[in-house]
């Protein structure tokens, strides 16, 4: 009878077995994640595997020898059941194209796909749900804009209100990662209150749908080195096949970044995949020298008076709040 494992670290026993049963389904090998799922034979040898990061299932690999004997479907049961005790009501998973129907069965919906990759999700209805918390009026065009900004910049605000002066109505969707100095509730906050002058602009959180693509697993792919462009191509695919339509988005608004090589690459990628799904994408110069990685940077040397050149007053107050007069950031 095969012996399920739970466990937050693959066991030093078993890391090779692990190791190997990964690369012969042709999939990378990655950090540790929260929880990973060891389905072991009688002898110990390893039959299956996967893991939950975060809200992602990934590495779920089934040797050869357990394949159709429902090895799979235990891993991938037993990951949900964790992720659901861990607050993650439906999990992603990304993988190749050709395994939709595997992951279908085991109860994954499709939400997007490239020739590169797919993106699933356990369940039914969740962007459903997403979309239907973002109002949307009568008035077209409807423009869009995703930023991260953290902080909120006159940068971001010019932007916004380039593409404010250009549509009936602006969504702006603030990026929800954690991994950020400003919280993404603070984020958005800032958002909302340094665009209080457009009146026919409004900020929602991005949420799980709109997000980095940088966040997007590509272990599964064989060309690592085209993994970066995969990765934007899967984001904007979903935002042009589905979030788009749902919201009536014809317009998206991105200021140029001279500086950073893959924000670069994504605005390329905009250019080259959005028209298709008949959204214009409009790329604008940047206010000279203002950018939130210069904000950030001030506020490492605890400089406030060179970060209120650069932000609204709201998002000035907000750093004075958190840093102090002179303090520097953590």
């Amino acid at each position: 009878m095969p012996d399920l494992l739970l466990c937050t670290a693959v066991p030093p026993g078993l890391q090779a077995a692990h190791a190997r049963l990964l690369t012969g389904a042709g999939l990378r090998l990655e950090e540790a994640g929260e929880c990973t799922a060891l389905l072991l034979a009688d002898d110990g040898a390893l039959l299956a595997c996967g893991t939950r990061s975060g809200k992602v299932l990934r590495q779920i690999a089934v040797s050869p020898e357990a394949e159709g004997g429902g090895a799979c479907a235990e891993v991938v049961s037993a990951l949900l059941q964790d992720a659901t005790a861990h607050g993650v009501p439906h999990p992603f998973l990304f993988t190749a194209p050709g395994k939709s129907g595997l992951f279908r069965s085991l109860g994954f919906t499709p939400l997007a796909q490239t020739p590169d990759m797919l993106m699933m999700e356990h369940g039914r209805g969740g962007l459903c749900r997403f979309l239907s918390g973002i109002a949307v009026g009568p008035e077209r065009p409807v423009g869009c804009i995703v930023c991260h900004a953290n902080p909120f910049t006159l940068g971001h605000w010019h932007l916004i209100a380039y593409a404010a002066a250009r549509c009936a109505q602006v969504l702006v969707f603030v990026l929800s990662d954690t991994d950020s100095l400003f919280p993404p509730e603070l984020r958005l906050r800032l958002v909302r209150e340094g665009t209080a002058d457009l009146p026919n602009v409004r900020a929602y959180p991005g949420g799980d749908y709109l997000i980095s693509p940088a966040t997007f697993p590509a272990y599964f792919l064989k060309d690592q080195a085209r993994a970066p462009e995969a990765k934007c191509d899967l984001d904007l695919t979903l935002f042009g096949s589905a979030i788009a339509p749902a919201l009536h988005i014809t317009e998206r608004f991105v200021g140029q970044e001279p500086t950073c090589a893959v924000t670069a690459q994504y605005n390329r990628r905009m250019q080259a995949i959005l028209p298709a799904y008949g959204i214009h994408v409009t790329e604008i110069p940047r206010l000279s020298a203002i950018s939130a990685t210069t904000v950030r940077a001030r506020l490492q040397e605890g400089d406030l008076a060179a970060v209120r050149a650069l932000v609204p007053k709201t998002t000035y107050e907000a750093c004075r709040s958190l840093f102090g007069a002179g303090a520097p950031c953590p």
